[in-house]
């Protein structure tokens, strides 16, 4: 659209360096670009610029990136891409867990980061795959608006992230259908290169902890094992 501006990408990382040189690769990339050296900065500048998504260091002084995350998830939907060290397996799950949509492992190729970041901001522009943007699926108690972006459980909402919705809509979208994880990375993260596979089981767990759905005897999203997940509801 003529005049629109630049996605807006703040950075949050203590190092000086890492924010120079991320800066000074999206900015190459025609993003917009906002810097932060701390938690609470990070906080400040998410409410006053309203990014589109966040580059969050986890290992920082004082707030760390994991604190300021769940403060960003209280109150807002924007994109996170978690920044971590090799040795922070837990960090990463726990990230994903509390909202992150990708992350990164230090150190790390700015070009990846780029791709990375493009990949995460073009779900936004895409339908829910396989749905029509204003259609209503029902699915017995389960109603998906994919106009309004809103579930609702018997008539009650169901709060979900911009991704969980995403993956919600992509599962449903074939009922019955066995969905692999490469293959859901592909079609709701949009990555077209070797990822983790991990981050698909960490934000299904999220998906059905949102819908009430357990584990070992779910209603609605289901586990295929060694292979992968698959919608069980039949649309109604």
């Amino acid at each position: 659209m003529a005049g629109a501006r630049p996605p807006r990408v703040l950075v949050v990382d203590d190092e000086a360096a890492i924010r120079d040189i991320v800066r000074r690769y999206l900015t190459a990339e025609g993003f917009e670009v906002a810097e932060a050296a701390t938690g609470g900065e990070a906080l400040d500048l998410t409410g006053e610029l309203e990014p589109d998504l966040v580059v969050l260091d986890v290992l920082m002084p004082g707030t760390n990136g994991l604190e300021v995350l769940r403060r960003l998830r209280a109150e807002s939907d924007v994109y996170v891409i978690l920044l971590t060290a090799k040795a922070e397996e837990v960090d990463k799950l726990v990230g994903l867990a509390v909202g992150a949509d990708d992350y990164l492992t230090k150190p790390f190729s700015p070009r990846e980061l780029v791709a990375r970041i493009r990949a995460v901001l073009r779900r936004r522009r895409d339908e829910p795959a396989g749905r029509a943007a204003d259609e209503v699926a029902s699915y017995g108690g389960l109603t998906i608006d994919a106009g309004r972006r809103e579930v609702h459980i018997d008539g009650a909402p169901v709060e979900l992230t911009a991704l969980e919705f995403d993956l919600l809509a992509a599962l449903a979208a074939a009922p019955g259908r066995v969905y692999s994880r490469r293959q859901l990375l592909e079609r709701v993260w949009g990555w077209d290169h070797v990822g983790d596979e991990r981050v698909v089981d960490v934000h299904v767990r999220n998906l059905r902890r949102a819908l009430g759905d357990a584990a070992t005897h779910p209603s609605f999203v289901g586990t295929v094992r060694g292979v992968g997940y698959r919608f069980l509801a039949a649309r109604s």
